[in-house]
């Protein structure tokens, strides 16, 4: 209990979920679009079994990724005249998920800049689905769209006490709130692309916090240099001006249009 009497706690926690909700919305609306191929008395049905699948699809990632990021002992090393380095399972997941989240956020932004739109075809009910090939379809979309969510967790609570709980407690209420206004999120994140956009480049952040974190953990030496690690207090106020800024605008922008 002590670990939620500390500020960073509330704070990770917060953000994360914030975080959570953004990356969910492709996945509701991927979901939407497959149970959009049922009778409509089915539809409703299938999306909360996806959202429920999708939730406990990231759970069991993030203890699955939590260990291997316990393993600390090196498993390759790197000695030359410029470059040494020492790679742990840690750093190498913390590295790699960096590269994931910095290729998936540059894709995302692009798509987004050149109004790249799902095409209406997809919705288009087709009479060969079934329930059970359309739960295997979202099964496979969970799964998909789990990994950069979980890397973004972890990106964001390594080296917080008791970073598993704030994940596990971080994705279920976003799940749970997903569940409850899947459609109201939807329509709000996609009324208001700013707010994409800003979780884009949250993600970036977090990128590149990964990757200078992987090769922290790997003692990594450039020239004699190491690699420093960038605080997370100084990732978490970035977040929270950014978004502060951008309610101010949201109210900016509402006053103006009444």
């Amino acid at each position: 209990m002590e670990l939620f009497f500390q500020i960073d706690t509330w704070i990770a926690l917060l953000t994360l979920t914030f975080l959570e909700i953004i990356l969910g919305i492709d996945n509701i609306i991927f979901i939407s679009i497959s149970a959009n191929k049922l009778p409509k008395n089915q539809q409703k049905k299938a999306t909360l079994i996806g959202l429920s699948l999708a939730m406990i699809t990231r759970i069991l990632l993030l203890f699955s990724v939590s260990y291997l990021i316990a393993l600390k002992e090196p498993f390759w090393s790197i000695n030359t005249s410029w470059l040494n380095a020492g790679f742990t399972g840690q750093s190498l997941i913390l590295f790699l998920g960096g590269l994931f989240l910095l290729y998936k956020s540059t894709k995302e932004i692009h798509h987004k800049m050149e109004q790249t739109s799902i095409n209406d075809n997809a919705s288009i009910p087709k009479k060969n689905s079934t329930f059970t090939n359309i739960i295997i379809q979202i099964i496979l979309i969970d799964i998909v769209f789990s990994f950069d969510s979980i890397l973004t967790a972890v990106g964001m609570t390594n080296g917080i006490d008791g970073a598993l709980q704030i994940m596990v407690i971080a994705v279920l209420i976003s799940m749970l709130i997903m569940m409850v206004f899947a459609n109201t999120v939807s329509k709000f994140v996609n009324d208001n692309p700013t707010i994409q956009m800003l979780a884009l480049s949250f993600l970036i952040l977090i990128g590149f916090m990964l990757i200078a974190e992987g090769a922290h953990l790997s003692h990594l030496e450039i020239f004699k240099k190491s690699v420093g690690v960038i605080p997370k207090g100084y990732l978490y106020f970035a977040i929270a001006f950014s978004l502060g800024v951008e309610v101010l605008n949201m109210k900016i922008r509402k006053t103006r249009k009444s």
